[in-house]
């Protein structure tokens, strides 16, 4: 499968599309000539996405799942193969942030986040890989992260996440090779989406807390999610395995890969010299 893959006439479902990355690949896709199949927990926010696609002249449909519930991702499968759609393209986006050390966060909050970001993106691999297999070729795109390339302090439960879906894209790449369904990993840098600043803070957080760690991340997240998805997709066209999204996950990605036990003191220097300066 080395030509390009083509969006025109195909169909697209993304998870996570009310905002971020996941609305601009849903508006990317329908400039493309595809057709949309919109998922997000957040009603009123599909609305908005859909809304302007559906007067531009895209076909869209949409549905409220939440990517924890395994059993709402089950009827989402039926519901869509209901209908009669293709799925020729799975965005695996859905997505939530939580922040704090590992010993400060509830356990709640660290599970609720492996089942969407992780086991959301398994469930919903395995509920539509059938549907995949029934049309002439697909493509499986998973977002992982900068954070599935470099685990920093604070961001246990978020980078076990992403590096799980890290593993779990590679493997899956390698049980499909030689089939039409391809496989790509998206590593994700400071994209100005809103999902760090939903982040749930553990219990005790003061206020000023919180905010100097909500500016402090909103500082890195600099890439328009238009710019994401303009990336993501040209990587995707050109089937590669993994896409690195913008200049500090390419970074990140040498500075693990030339110092993989050093790598965070290495980071926490480069942000002392910074504030310093």
């Amino acid at each position: 499968m080395s030509r390009r893959f083509v969006y025109s006439g195909r169909t697209a479902l993304i998870t996570g599309a009310a905002s971020g990355i996941g609305a601009a690949l849903a508006a990317g896709l329908a400039a493309r000539g595809a057709s949309l199949i919109l998922v997000d927990i957040n009603a009123d926010g599909l609305d908005g996405v859909a809304a302007p696609l559906r007067a531009d002249g895209c076909a869209v449909s949409t549905f409220v799942v939440d990517m924890a519930d395994a059993a709402a991702i089950a009827r989402l499968a039926k519901d869509v193969e209901a209908s009669g759609a293709p799925v020729h393209l799975l965005f695996n986006n859905a997505g939530i942030a939580l922040g704090g050390m590992f010993e400060d966060v509830e356990m709640a909050d660290f599970e609720r986040l492996i089942d969407i970001n992780l086991y959301g993106v398994i469930r919903m691999s395995r509920a539509f890989l059938p549907r995949m297999r029934a049309v002439d070729e697909a493509h499986i795109v998973n977002i992982s992260s900068i954070f599935g390339i470099v685990a920093p302090a604070g961001q246990a439960a978020y980078s076990t996440a992403k590096f799980g879906v890290k593993g779990f894209s590679n493997a899956l790449r390698h049980e499909l090779a030689g089939s039409s369904i391809g496989v790509t990993t998206v590593h994700p840098g400071g994209v100005a989406t809103q999902i760090a600043a939903s982040a749930k803070s553990p219990p005790g957080a003061s206020p000023e807390e919180m905010e100097a760690a909500r500016k402090q991340t909103q500082r890195l997240l600099v890439m328009p999610p238009a710019e994401a998805a303009r990336i993501i997709l040209d990587g995707v066209a050109r089937r590669k395995p993994r896409i690195f999204v913008g200049r500090d996950a390419h970074t990140m990605m040498w500075l693990e890969r030339i110092f993989p036990t050093r790598y965070w003191s290495i980071l926490q220097k480069m942000v002392g010299a910074k504030r310093a300066s």
